[in-house]
């Protein structure tokens, strides 16, 4: 009888601090939720932010440093990539250098466009994150990673200030999340389109600059280096 009564109560305790923990998490995603909203629709510092993004920028350039062969007879390429400063293209935030099989090339950005509304001038603007980086063999699953998911890019830092420290991993966390879900924040002002078809067959003595408009549309633009 002892027994079976301490089994009921474990079983009882177990049920609760389920039941606890589930509270706590929806809680968590509620606040989350909230102060997403909260900084979409209240934080006159972050509007103000958006709406300096500018209408078209240099964002980076990409170059092929070399061509190889590997063991297996395939093609190398060594891609050199520089992310630019916003209003600086001559300012490197960040450079890497990625080995890509062949020589077509594709550039995988999220894009994130503020609407009309939310901007309130009637110019839209837009934002981009660098995911990865994958050949035309390749797919987009198996591509390198340029950027963190979840983290505040460095050339956004002026929205990032715009933001208490708090609130910094909360808003970028879920502009990363447009990713899976485009729609989440659409009441909010915000749309998300993907990139996808940023690709380039890629030569040695060029230069490969990536630009965007206003309403998040990337493209390169080749210049010789010579």
């Amino acid at each position: 009888m002892a027994k079976r009564i301490k089994g009921r109560l474990i079983g009882t305790f177990v049920v609760l601090a389920a039941l606890i923990t589930a509270g706590i998490l929806g809680m968590s995603f509620y606040h989350a939720t909230a102060s997403i909203h909260e900084l979409l629709t209240e934080n006159h510092q972050l509007n103000k932010a958006v709406r300096n993004l500018t209408h078209e920028e240099q964002i980076g350039y990409a170059i092929l440093e070399s061509q190889t062969r590997n063991d297996l007879g395939e093609l190398e390429s060594v891609v050199r990539f520089v992310q630019t400063a916003a209003n600086a293209p001559k300012t490197l935030v960040s450079e890497q250098r990625f080995t890509v099989n062949g020589d077509v090339i594709h550039f995988d950005a999220l894009i994130v466009k503020f609407t009309n509304e939310y901007v309130q001038d009637g110019t839209e603007r837009a934002l981009y994150l660098w995911r990865r980086i994958y050949a035309e063999t390749s797919t987009p699953a198996n591509g390198e990673a340029i950027e963190i998911a979840g983290t505040a890019p460095e050339r956004y830092h002026a929205i990032t200030e715009s933001l208490h420290l708090k609130n910094r991993d909360i808003f970028w966390k879920a502009i990363w999340e447009l990713a899976n879900d485009p729609t989440r924040l659409s009441d909010y002002g915000v749309q998300a389109v993907f990139g996808n078809a940023i690709y380039t067959r890629m030569q040695p003595g060029k230069v490969y600059l990536f630009k965007i408009s206003a309403t998040g549309q990337i493209y390169p633009e080749t210049v010789d280096t010579y």
